[in-house]
């Protein structure tokens, strides 16, 4: 198949989809709305900038963004940048659209996928390809995006009439996409957007053992073999609740003294090193930066507990890694978590804006061994059944073919 994939090429769900058909020699181009390095062997890879997304790839923007990042709260930046993005993004479609057009022209792909409406979908949609052109849709791209502003509304609409076959992570987005405009003759799928699970490496450990070793060798003084361990693998997004999380510490630790906290992705984050100073818990919460899949493994193998507070979201990659660790995941109580998640049966549920709920539902976690046994059982057969690499990529791959016969 000669395939082109309009997407985010730094995101690790997008060049793990990717790089399926990589391995499986498809002839295979990526349009990447950001600057990203050519982490896998693709046939061309190319960038177009859209909603102010050059910015990143600009060693002075960036330098600029980190020097204000030290003054502006993590998370009001993020506010921040999300606004200009939803009010003034959309009017940068038609320009980056003819890039697209161009690309496609030259290189007449038998398939196209978006990874994302806004803004590889909108891209793809307004170059009007003569292709088959497929979107995936992103967690949030309905609940925060679509209803931001009138312009993103509008795009949104004109993205999902355009498009000939849709690929969601969770039942909830499919119901909403024909809300949205999707014409219900035409074909869908419910897949986890990364392509699924790699059970080689996400699994459970045959023993709880504390082993700390190269880039996590730090964690050796704090982590003993008994230590209860959460782990929040969420890092800052728009739409995740971590003011939720850190208030919910200070009940837990009431509980759970000896408790230790893993945050992942948040090493150098002001909002997050706020909320510490001020709850006066900083003995018992780690900030860890960006971690790779190996390390995140031994984490979930090695933590009682995963938090995963958000507001939107479909269906997180880092909650179905963690179950499939045999880590018990404590979540917020969204219509798409339910499709994964049956409240005191394999995890618990919470309103995301309620650190009360959280930090009660952590202790029960922690103290109730039985529950925590009953759902990792549970979670890997789940994992197995929906949510393997293999099954759901050859799922895929059968899927694309039915456009291109």
């Amino acid at each position: 198949m000669r395939l082109l994939f309009i997407a985010d090429g730094r995101s690790p769900t997008a060049l793990t989809w990717m790089r399926h058909f990589v391995e499986a020699q498809d002839e295979v181009h990526l349009l990447s709305t950001f600057v990203c390095d050519p982490v896998l062997d693709l046939t061309s890879l190319n960038f177009v900038p859209v909603a102010f997304s050059g910015f990143a790839g600009n060693p002075a923007l960036m330098s600029l963004e980190t020097n204000r990042r030290r003054f502006w709260r993590g998370a009001r930046w993020i506010r921040l940048r999300t606004w200009v993005r939803h009010w003034l993004g959309p009017l940068t479609l038609s320009r980056a659209a003819e890039q697209v057009a161009d690309y496609i022209h030259r290189i007449e792909p038998d398939l196209i996928h978006a990874m994302r409406i806004p803004y590889e979908g909108m891209l793809a949609a307004r170059a009007d390809p003569k292709v088959p052109l497929l979107l995936t849709i992103w967690g949030n791209d309905f609940t925060l995006h679509a209803p931001s502003t009138p312009l993103m509304a509008r795009a949104t609409r004109k993205t999902l009439t355009h498009i000939d076959g849709l690929l969601t992570d969770c039942r909830r987005d499919q119901e909403l996409a024909c809300e949205w405009g999707f014409p219900q003759d035409r074909p869908s799928i419910v897949l986890p957007a990364s392509g699924g699970i790699h059970r080689e490496e996400f699994h459970p450990a045959e023993t709880r053992v504390n082993d700390w070793s190269g880039a996590l060798s730090y964690l050796t003084g704090m982590i003993s073999a008994d230590t209860p361990v959460v782990v929040n693998p969420r890092g800052f997004r728009r739409y995740v609740r971590n003011d939720t999380f850190f208030r919910s510490i200070p009940g837990i630790l009431d509980v759970h003294p000896d408790t230790i906290f893993l945050c992942p992705t948040m090493a150098g984050e002001r909002t997050a090193e706020e909320w510490v100073s001020r709850l006066h818990i900083g003995h018992a919460v780690c900030l860890l930066p960006h971690l790779t899949r190996a390390e995140m493994a031994r984490i979930y193998q090695r933590s009682q507990v995963t938090v995963s507070i958000s507001e939107h979201d479909g269906t997180p990659n880092t909650l179905l890694e963690a179950m499939a660790c045999g880590c018990f995941p404590v979540a917020g109580d969204l219509e798409s978590i339910r499709e994964w998640i049956v409240d005191g049966q394999n995890g618990l549920l919470i309103e995301p804006d309620d650190p009360l709920a959280l930090a009660d539902a952590i202790n029960r976690a922690l103290y109730d061994v039985d529950l925590r046994l009953r759902s990792a059982n549970r979670n890997l057969t789940l994992i197995e059944e929906r949510a393997s690499y293999h099954k759901v990529m050859t799922k895929a791959v059968e899927f694309y073919r039915s456009f291109m016969s």
